[in-house]
């Protein structure tokens, strides 16, 4: 296939809001600012809409609500029994499970620490700080110390105040842990990968992210000396993973024992299709409305969260493909396992990042240069796996994924 039929194929197979992603991500952002600058009492009253402990902001609820429309549509394309066939070819998810968990959030960790903590503070500013939210449950005095941050009083409510470079190390701490269940369909797709695999490693996924999400994120934070509130952690999991995967589980198997199968997947999948973008969109716009202000005042700001991230999706895929030449996966394996350990998903790092520590702070703005930058990488990476295809022993192409 040459360059121009395998772009034809690309535009066929993503859908109208995952193909012009990077745009609508762009547009949200010029939205959000203005409406942050031209109507600020709108963003003051839509963040004023949240559950709160101590008088401080817990659960944005127009956030929340956002954040399980981005999340159901994926949760409800997993089919469990798929993971049942993990164990005919394990290798391949054994790999996934290992770049996933055991390299991807110690290399993030590194490659953020070195490059915002290191390399580029000198235009971030060593002394510019930021306020989060106070740790869910903890009831600490004005002026106390926590992590790297010191209480402070900010219109009658108490903050914790950090130097903005740990807070945007905190938001690519997010992005490095979670693992991707959504787009990674539509890379695995596009690059002819197997989507039993992929399927399998959705689920697997989904359900590791319950557990290890939580306990390497706050591990990791606690070592960047950022502020580790761990109610909220597990909260943000209940809420954004744990509610989300069960909904679409038990409407999965509702609507396909009242409608039938082929109605789900050619009638129900579909209109849930721009669904979670859609939401994601709506959130990114609340998001800059609160954010405008840093952005404005330094536009480089994202040049120097989204270094660190694309320097890690290289070294991830390239260490992830490597491993799949090693171990001699077929190439319909070796795909979806690299591009899986490449991606992030980067709806659970915002909702994280939102409930953790603010809709305003830096680390919900660093987990957004995420999906800023994945769609055009992921798909260039997807160019690089077509065009290697013929380094692997050739077998028959997998079925599409519905």
């Amino acid at each position: 296939m040459n360059q121009q039929s395998r772009q034809d194929s690309q535009s066929h197979h993503l859908g109208f809001f995952e193909r012009y992603l990077t745009g609508w991500v762009l547009a949200c952002i010029v939205t959000g600012i203005l409406l942050g600058k031209l109507a600020p009492s709108i963003a003051q009253f839509l963040d004023g809409l949240a559950i709160k402990s101590n008088d401080a902001p817990v659960v944005s609820i127009p956030i929340a609500v956002c954040l399980f429309f981005m999340m159901y549509p994926i949760m409800v394309r997993i089919d469990f029994a798929e993971v049942l066939s993990a164990g005919k070819n394990v290798r391949p998810v054994l790999l996934t499970l290992f770049v996933n968990w055991g390299i991807k959030p110690f290399t993030m960790y590194g490659i953020a620490l070195f490059c915002l903590g290191t390399l580029f503070l000198g235009f971030i500013g060593p002394d510019t700080v930021d306020l989060v939210k106070m740790p869910l449950g903890m009831n600490l005095d004005v002026g106390a110390a926590y992590g790297s941050g010191t209480v402070v009083l900010i219109d009658g409510v108490r903050m914790l105040e950090v130097p903005i470079w740990r807070s945007y190390l905190a938001g690519c701490i997010l992005l490095g842990i979670a693992p991707c269940t959504a787009m990674v369909l539509v890379w695995s797709d596009l690059s002819r990968g197997n989507a039993g695999h992929t399927l399998v490693m959705v689920a697997i996924n989904s359900l590791t992210m319950l557990v290890l999400y939580g306990l390497l994120g706050g591990f990791l934070l606690g070592v960047g000396k950022l502020p580790v509130p761990w109610q909220a952690l597990f909260l943000s999991i209940s809420v954004y993973v744990a509610l989300p995967l069960v909904a679409g589980y038990l409407s999965r198997r509702w609507l396909i024992a009242a409608r039938g199968e082929k109605w789900f997947k050619e009638r129900f999948l579909p209109f849930l299709s721009p669904v979670t973008i859609t939401a994601l969109l709506v959130t990114l716009i609340l998001l800059f409305s609160f954010k405008g202000d840093v952005i404005l005042d330094n536009p480089l700001t994202i040049l120097w969260i989204a270094i660190p991230l694309f320097v890690q999706t290289l070294l991830i895929f390239g260490v992830t493909f490597g491993l799949t030449r090693l171990l001699k996966l077929r190439y319909e394996d070796a795909a979806p396992t690299a591009l899986i350990g490449a991606s992030n998903h980067f709806e659970v790092a915002i909702a994280s990042a939102t409930m953790l520590y603010g809709l305003s702070s830096g680390a919900a703005l660093a987990t957004v240069v995420g999906v800023l930058i994945e769609v055009p990488l992921m798909l260039w990476l997807v160019r690089i796996c077509l065009k290697t295809k013929a380094g692997f022993s050739q077998t028959t192409r997998p079925t599409r994924i519905n």
